[in-house]
């Protein structure tokens, strides 16, 4: 089989070097020239683990090709899948199509015969249907059928998620048509029978709330167990032991139960958003989708202020070492990171910001406010440092030395708001120790 995939991003990438792997002929389009002759040249423009060697593997067995030019890689194909962004929309939190649109009429006026052309972005409800309008406009002599395939790739475990996910949804439209599209994902998918994954084949626009609501469930865990962490911080509970208590409940299940100072990303943040305006314009609004918002935004503004209150309530001509500027470990996305709320807020109370993180930071110096000082290494950024603050996970934080640490820093102030250490070990290291939701 030949699939074309358009859009050379996080999505389209993983996505496009999965299905090469899976022994399928893959396309891969982007409009950037410069992205695809990096990708060309063996140059990844996004950092996942395993991502270079899987693109590269295949590209030399000739299933993964990339190019600019779309009519040329739709020709022939069995499908298309776009893979292009979805960013909020300025002025109202909506989803912005404009660059879904755009792809579909291009492949519609392109195709030189039936395809099925599918909707790996992430999309709000009605979307497939104004995509199959797009394309019979533009070519009302040709077969196409629309599908929605949404992605469940978490970053830092996006390969694993593909080659082996919890689910695949397929969503199609009624009739003869649907049919024949679902027929051509279950080929796509066929190495994921034989490992028995679940494939759903359901409407679509039951497929694209499925993805929407995924989302929205996954990051109302975080935002519940944020609260319960504050709770627990005035009560004296320990809100690790509160979420395993919970988590254990079958009912419930322990992931995403990790406090911390909020969630980020290029999914979350911009889903839940997109949800909750797509559930005002149809009358049913998701209060409980808003109050997540909500909770999330004041979340990340209140973290910085938890940083000051430790340092006694200033930071005025203090340095202050961040470990950690990415959403989460395994990336480097910066996209709606809390650092992106704390960092400017310390900057603007007169702290002197010394930050490290193993792949965030190029991107981290295009978006963050200047006069943040880059470090080569953890304790490069801990050196005479009056507090330090953990804002992600990496696992090389979790291996470093308290006393080391101790020891590289001027001050004793730590702040671990990914509840990284043992309150006891830094404690007897001399810090002064605070957490998230621990007594």
């Amino acid at each position: 089989m030949q699939i074309a995939v358009i859009g050379a991003g996080y999505v389209g990438l993983v996505s496009g070097a999965c299905f090469a792997e899976f022994g399928i002929e893959v396309c891969l389009v982007d409009t950037d020239a410069s992205k695809i002759e990096a990708l060309k040249a063996g140059r990844m423009p996004i950092y996942e683990p395993g991502l270079d060697k899987l693109v590269a593997d295949n590209a030399r067995e000739k299933r993964l090709r990339f190019t600019t030019e779309l009519a040329t890689a739709v020709n022939g194909v069995d499908a298309v899948f776009l893979a292009v962004g979805t960013p909020t929309r300025r002025g109202d939190g909506h989803a912005d199509l404009s660059y879904v649109f755009a792809a579909a009429e291009q492949v519609a006026r392109a195709a030189k015969g039936p395809l099925v052309l599918v909707t790996k972005s992430t999309v709000p409800v009605g979307t497939g249907r104004r995509i199959k309008q797009l394309v019979r406009e533009a070519r009302p002599d040709l077969d196409i059928a629309v599908a929605s395939n949404p992605e469940f790739l978490r970053e830092g475990a996006a390969i694993g998620d593909f080659m082996r996910p919890d689910r695949v949804v397929v969503g199609v439209e009624e009739g003869e048509t649907g049919e024949r599209a679902a027929e051509v994902l279950r080929r796509l998918y066929r190495p994921l029978y034989l490992i028995e994954r679940p494939v759903m084949v359901v409407g679509l626009e039951t497929a694209e709330i499925i993805k929407y609501a995924a989302n929205a469930f996954l990051a109302m865990k975080i935002s519940f167990i944020n609260e319960v962490a504050d709770l627990c911080e005035k009560a004296g509970a320990h809100v690790q032991d509160v979420a395993r208590g919970i988590g254990l409940d079958g009912r419930i299940g322990r992931k995403f139960l990790h406090a911390g100072p909020g969630y980020g990303g290029s999914c979350f943040p911009k889903d839940t958003l997109a949800f909750a305006r797509t559930g005002q314009d149809l009358g049913a609004p998701l209060q409980l989708v808003e109050a997540t918002i909500d909770i999330n935004d004041r979340r990340k503004k209140a973290m910085a202020d938890r940083v000051i209150a430790a340092c006694g309530g200033s930071v005025a001509g203090k340095t202050v070492a961040v470990l950690g500027l990415t959403f989460k470990p395994e990336t480097d996305d910066m996209r709606d990171a809390p650092s992106l709320d704390i960092l400017p807020r310390l900057i603007e109370a007169g702290a002197t910001v010394r930050a490290f993180d193993p792949e965030g930071m190029s991107h981290a110096r295009q978006i963050l406010p200047e006069g943040i000082h880059y470090a080569k290494g953890a304790l490069d950024a801990a050196k005479d440092a009056d507090a330090l603050v953990v804002l992600t996970e990496w696992n090389e934080f979790r291996a470093l030395a308290p006393q080391r640490l101790a020891e590289a820093m001027r001050g004793k102030v730590l702040v671990d708001l990914r509840n990284l250490y043992e309150p006891k070990l830094m404690r007897e290291a001399g810090f002064e120790y605070s957490s998230v939701g621990r007594p």
